[in-house]
């Protein structure tokens, strides 16, 4: 596999993944902008307006067509918050060349130009998007806004970010606000749309067994892209060393709702800013509770049988770990004694080197996985591009392999309590 990456224009930038290890092709486009309070919805309805149809294209079911035709390929877009940035996102996979009759090679080239033409090429009416589209998914995305209670796990989640990050861009959620909606019609739809293609960073993915150099040129060739304008793009760079944490009071917040089982969810302030204390802090998160060998499942659910899960994971952008349990409602505060516990444990060296050796051994197996899947490999890299680093898979196994349990008690004493929250009935 090798990986290389360069701007075809200032503000698009084109990443070339050349790997043998798939049958297909994988495309796939990112638009970053800042998180917004007052575009966060608008940028949440493009996508669901663009996959409706293009100039060439002009319905979902033409376009569904088009790529059965092209031996079943499949198309998805959606949004993602990653760090302060709102980024769309566009994913087309088709078979590689090396697969199909002769006759009809070429797949790729066909497959980059309908995912351009899906983003760059929509279809209009009068000079905006067309109303009924508009209007058909503004209803989707009000239920699927409308939806976010359903599932108590990540709503709890949600929730306390919220309030870690109260009146703060990464505080937003992701898919936005029904209150907006009202306001969303297909002129100013249509005129934010313009926008966010002209100024936003564009990050363009190409993964499967290709010619860098041919694929650059049908890139670069290609007609909506060469319409596409020089930008100096607004974007926000989120690494260990931009995320700098104060220490401040913590903070209990509880939720009152009609569910079966309380979820807690306790976040964490990584109070350490230096370069590649992200290695250390991942490493720690794993042997706190992101493996199954970690002090939270062993102690909380296994030993106390306090939880039905028990867990944790690093959000490398934010510099924050988030522990959460499902608990019963009056287990609440055993757990939070076991937790907390267990956050001391690590802060005085109560963990093994075999500890050490599992949460070394599980994150080297994933970073293994993620290159034997096209779309995690490709978020990956666009997770490495706007955190402003670079470090190759191996280069991430070597950092993990060097960590010695000194690091790990250094890094526990800088950790800190933000937010307790907890959703009971």
């Amino acid at each position: 596999m090798s990986y290389t990456s360069k701007y075809i224009k200032q503000g698009v930038k084109l990443h070339c993944i050349n790997t043998n290890k798939f049958k297909t092709n994988l495309m796939a486009v990112f638009i970053t902008m800042p998180l917004d309070r007052e575009t966060i919805t608008l940028d949440t309805v493009v996508p669901a307006v663009l996959k409706r149809g293009t100039e060439k294209l002009k319905t979902q079911e033409e376009i569904s067509k088009e790529l059965e035709d092209m031996y079943g390929a499949s198309f998805d877009c959606g949004i993602e918050k990653i760090g302060d940035n709102h980024v769309i996102k566009f994913y087309l996979e088709s078979l590689n060349d090396n697969f199909i009759p002769e006759k009809n090679k070429n797949l790729a080239k066909k497959s980059i130009e309908l995912l351009f033409d899906i983003i760059l090429n929509p279809v209009t009416e009068n000079g905006t998007f067309k109303e009924e589209y508009v209007e058909a998914e503004k209803e989707n995305i009000k239920i699927l806004i409308d939806s976010k209670i359903d599932n108590k796990d990540q709503y709890a989640l949600n929730r306390c970010i919220e309030e870690m990050y109260k009146n703060k861009p990464y505080g937003l959620y992701k898919y936005g606000y029904v209150e907006d909606l009202a306001k969303i019609n297909s002129k100013n739809l249509y005129e934010h749309y313009k926008s966010i293609i002209k100024k936003s960073k564009i990050d363009i993915f190409i993964s499967g067994e290709l010619n860098a150099k041919e694929i650059e040129e049908i890139v670069t060739s290609n007609e909506n892209i060469k319409k596409l304008e020089q930008r100096e793009p607004k974007y926000i760079v989120n690494n260990e060393q931009t995320e700098k944490k104060e220490s401040i009071e913590k903070k209990e917040i509880q939720d009152k709702m009609d569910i079966a089982q309380g979820k807690l969810v306790i976040g964490l302030d990584v109070e350490e800013n230096r370069a590649n204390s992200k290695f250390v802090t991942s490493l720690y998160n794993v042997i706190l509770g992101e493996s199954a060998t970690s002090k939270l499942f062993q102690n909380v659910r296994e030993k106390a049988s306090l939880a039905y899960t028990a867990r944790s994971n690093y959000v490398r952008q934010k510099n924050n770990i988030y522990i959460r349990c499902g608990i019963e409602v009056e287990n609440y505060k055993k757990a939070l004694n076991i937790i907390q516990e267990q956050l001391e444990d690590m802060r005085n060296g109560k963990f093994t080197e075999e500890d050490l050796k599992n949460g070394k051994k599980y994150i080297t197996s994933g970073i293994e996985t993620v290159q034997d899947e096209q779309d995690s490999e490709i978020t990956y890299y666009i997770g490495q591009e706007l955190s402003g680093t670079f470090t190759t898979f191996k280069e991430y196994e070597n950092k993990i392999n060097e960590i010695t349990i000194d690091q790990i008690k250094e890094i526990a004493s800088k950790i800190k309590i933000n937010t307790i929250y907890f959703l009971r009935n």
